[in-house]
């Protein structure tokens, strides 16, 4: 490390008196020596022991008396009688201190005598080797300069616990600096020696083993495919950028460590040295627009490089785009066709705005892989914003909902990431979660809108219309809900709920008023239940409980499902007209307008778009191309022996020109809101209601 002395390493034993003082109290027979004899004194060590070495709030040990026997130069009298200074034990013990010097200035293991003031007494020639210094130049200099061991607090008090008694061991992994300018790693131990005031610091020269484990690690957190970071790294990163997102804050004694040779270590340090911290994090997330397509025709060893050759680009876009305080911005492969760019630090919106452009139009320049020209694109989700307060879960969450948007919204295109749109994305996520147990808590409730015979203004049926008071959201129209019930299958239970109710108001209707004519119900249905539920049944199930006759109710079907029905639907379809339902295609005119279909379907009821009703809203200057449609479709209609209802009807002026064209039945805020079954109720035998 820098301060470590430079100079040759001399053959010459360095002096090891010291040394072999404190390691000779190690051995068992010292415990058993009789204090009843004077003990021998040994020649005095060549040097006094140095002056100690304190920082400036360290208070110095208090002075303890040593026993004869332990003091330097003193050594134990063996066990029974003595014959003179000259005796077989002292010739015993004399040979057991050569032999324990012997072995510690010959052993391969790096270790040093360091007193109790963290200076070093005395070096074996691993050590002095290891640091590229003769043993004898280390002698007198302070242990934990040599080895940086005190660059971080909890390392330096660790230290200082040994020295002074009251720890029995500290290890520690520190790099080093060579003599020569090489680096290594080291392991660094620290354990007193016993009953002496010495402590062994020892030093492993571990640099195999971390190399090999940054190898391993390597492996581990990198793509086979594209040798890109994966999944594991990437979050490894982003957890550790958002650990810290404080502008101008600085590293930990990690982040400081200075960058290794070994390329295996590129991505274990983050080098945060405080320079244009924001505190800001972007992410790009992106997939490969029909990727499985190419993996489907070309086959995966293709696919594999098509892979390779985006993680190239992708790369390269980044690399362009500027340095943070950790280098480039992190590419990695999550899995399959998907990516992320890391933008650490960023500075705002149009920075990651500009770095998908960028990856944009690098996807779209054509692959030339192995004789196959391939064009690809890509979908990005964009998220900016600041660390603080984000975890890396809530921001992968973001990412992950603003790609699905950059789909959806036609591919081939970037996103940012909109609050607004994501907290209506959320409120659509909890209804999903509480719509099926909402139908058994009877959350939902029925309106029903009048439909109105336009030659004389009397009510001949209603539509049902289904409303879900939410405990949370309050009242919510169907449009708010049905799209989510249709999606998770929560439409057939539902569905089945709103017919049963349905028909059991319109009988309740025909026995409130026996003498007026009853009144049709209009239900809506989804597709879906006529593929996931037997309707046919679930029909003819509830108009036997209830009592309604088949001719009083009216199953509506929105265009883009009827159109095209073949095979179950089309069989349900007809298995219901056969029984006297009625057929009612919603919204004609907005999707297939296949009339085709008009002769073969068992329909008997068209319900023409509110959009072509508005053209006429206005007299004065009334679209004639509108009129003439409406007229078409009115006199098609009748010719193939179905009704026309008119939708949205809300002005007289609308009702009188649709009366004249000669439609049927007119629906809209003209005649009645959605209200209540009570208020239906009221207008059954009521005065006509005439515009």
């Amino acid at each position: 490390m820098s301060g470590t002395p430079e100079g040759p390493v001399h053959p010459e034993p360095p002096d090891t008196h010291a040394a072999d003082s404190a390691l000779t109290e190690r051995h068992p027979e010292e415990r058993t020596a009789t204090r009843s004899e004077p003990p021998a004194r040994r020649p005095s060590p060549e040097r006094a022991e140095p002056p100690a070495r304190r920082s400036s709030d360290e208070r110095p040990d208090p002075p303890v008396r040593r026993p004869a026997s332990d003091r330097p130069g003193r050594a134990e009298p063996p066990e029974g009688p003595r014959t003179g200074p000259g005796g077989a034990g002292d010739r015993r013990r004399a040979a057991e201190l050569r032999d324990y010097g012997a072995a510690f200035r010959v052993a391969q293991l790096a270790m040093a005598v360091v007193d109790r003031n963290g200076v070093v007494v005395s070096a074996n020639e691993s050590f002095g080797a290891l640091l590229g210094s003769d043993p004898a130049a280390l002698r007198e200099q302070a242990a934990a300069d040599l080895v940086d061991l005190a660059s971080d607090r909890r390392t330096w008090h660790a230290y200082h616990e040994v020295l002074r008694g009251r720890r029995a061991r500290f290890r520690c992994t520190r790099r080093l600096q060579h003599a020569d300018g090489r680096s290594l790693w080291a392991e660094v131990t620290v354990a007193p020696v016993p009953e002496s005031r010495s402590v062994l610091l020892s030093i492993a020269d571990i640099s195999e083993r971390r190399e090999l484990q940054a190898r391993l690690r390597h492996l581990q957190m990198h793509d086979p495919v594209t040798r890109l970071p994966n999944r594991a790294l990437f979050f490894e990163r982003l957890s550790a950028a958002l650990e810290d997102p404080t502008p101008g804050a600085t590293g930990t004694e990690e982040d400081r460590t200075p960058p290794v040779s070994s390329p295996y270590e590129s991505y274990e340090s983050y080098d945060s040295f405080g320079y244009g911290r924001t505190g800001r994090i972007g992410l790009c997330y992106l997939d490969i627009d029909g990727f499985k397509a190419v993996n489907d025709t070309l086959g995966h060893r293709v696919g594999d490089r098509l892979l390779t050759a985006v993680a190239a680009r992708l790369t390269e876009c980044a690399d362009s785009d500027g340095y943070t305080r950790s280098g480039g911005h992190l590419v990695a492969r999550l899995g399959g066709d998907e990516f992320a760019i890391l933008v650490e630090d960023s500075t705002g919106t149009e920075q990651l705005a500009d770095l998908a452009r960028s990856v944009l139009d690098a996807l779209q320049r054509p692959f030339d892989l192995g004789g196959h020209r391939l064009s690809v694109s890509a979908s990005i989700g964009v998220v900016e914003r600041s660390g603080q307060g984000t975890t890396a879960t809530a921001l992968m969450q973001a990412a992950d909902t603003t790609l699905y948007w950059a789909k959806a919204d036609g591919k081939s295109r970037w996103t940012l990431f909109d609050p607004e749109r994501n907290a209506h994305r959320m409120t659509r996520q909890a209804l999903s979660s509480t719509l099926r147990p909402a139908v058994e808590r009877g959350e939902f409730a029925l309106e029903y809108q009048p439909l109105v015979d336009l030659t004389d203004g009397a009510v001949s049926g209603v539509e049902a219309l289904v409303r879900w008071n939410h405990p949370r959201f309050g009242a919510l129209a169907p449009n708010r809900f049905i799209s989510i019930a249709e999606e998770d299958g929560s439409i057939v239970e539902l569905g089945r709920w709103v017919l049963a109710t349905a028909c059991r108001q319109a009988r309740q209707w025909q026995k409130e008023h026996p003498r007026e004519r009853p009144l049709f119900v209009s239900v809506n249905v989804a597709v879906r239940q006529v593929w996931d539920s037997d309707l046919v049944a679930d029909v003819a199930g509830i108009l036997s409980e209830t009592g309604l006759a088949p001719h009083l109710l009216q199953l509506e079907l929105t265009e883009s499902a009827v159109m095209g029905s073949a095979g179950r639907p089309l069989q349900a379809l007809q298995s219901l007209s056969d029984m006297g339902v009625r057929i009612a295609i919603d919204d004609f005119g907005t999707g297939y307008s296949n009339l085709a279909y008009l002769s073969r379907l068992p329909v008997s009821v068209l319900k023409l778009d509110g959009s072509f009703v508005r053209g006429f809203q206005d007299e004065e200057r009334a679209n004639p191309a509108d009129e003439l449609i409406v007229e078409a479709l009115v006199q098609l209609a009748h010719r193939l022996g179905l009704t026309v209802t008119a939708e949205c009807v809300e002005t007289a002026g609308q009702a009188n020109r649709l009366r004249r064209i000669g439609c049927d039945t007119g629906q809209g805020w003209l005649y009645s809101r959605a209200v209540t079954p009570e208020r239906i109720a009221e207008l059954i035998g009521a005065e006509p209601l005439r515009v």
